[in-house]
């Protein structure tokens, strides 16, 4: 016999069990990280504002598309290297790669992420959309809590994707540097 003791109401309990081991069991669905050769998932972003939402699934459908994800608009890396970067290359990435579209997605809401996008003159180049409650971002496994930008945010990646599959995926290994998330390094691989 083996006895279980427990605190119930403020009391300890105490309870014979027949010869019977524990077993510990614990099950969770944990999401795993997108991969090359996965659909992308369909997801609604928003550009703009909260009126104008964006599918992902819709957005990739067809087409060869870019997408990069940064921590927060208006964050130094973010905005002194990642995002001018892509801006700058666009043309270069849409004539010499084939891409149709070129997607920057964070963890913030449609107007900051507009006025991000204007202040580094984005358009025509770079579509900015917003993941609000980081739908996007936790279905390809890629948040990250940094409490001092408010806390669950999107790690910095970027990948392609043609056709709603990934074919390219680049995570930076500390979730923030900038180093192979970086425009220059699409279709290195």
């Amino acid at each position: 016999m083996r006895v279980l003791s427990c605190k119930f109401l403020g009391r300890v309990v105490n309870s014979t069990l027949p010869n019977v081991k524990p077993v510990r069991s614990f099950s969770r669905n944990l999401p795993a990280m997108v991969k090359v050769g996965d659909a992308l998932p369909a997801v609604d972003l928003f550009e703009d504002s909260p009126a104008n939402k964006i599918n992902t699934g819709d957005l990739v459908n067809g087409k060869k598309v870019i997408i990069f994800g940064v921590p927060g608009a208006f964050t130094p890396g973010c905005s002194k290297t990642h995002l001018p970067g892509y801006v700058s290359s666009a043309a270069e990435l849409k004539s010499k790669q084939g891409v149709d579209e070129i997607v920057c997605v964070s963890v913030n809401d449609p107007f900051v992420m507009s006025a991000w996008g204007k202040e580094h003159g984005a358009g025509g180049k770079v579509r900015l959309l917003a993941d609000p409650a980081g739908g996007f971002t936790k279905a390809l496994d890629v948040s990250i809590d940094l409490p001092p930008l408010g806390g669950v945010r999107s790690k910095r990646y970027s990948l392609v994707v043609e056709n709603g599959k990934v074919t390219e995926l680049n995570v930076e290994p500390d979730g923030t540097g900038l180093s192979c998330s970086l425009a220059n390094n699409i279709g290195k691989k």
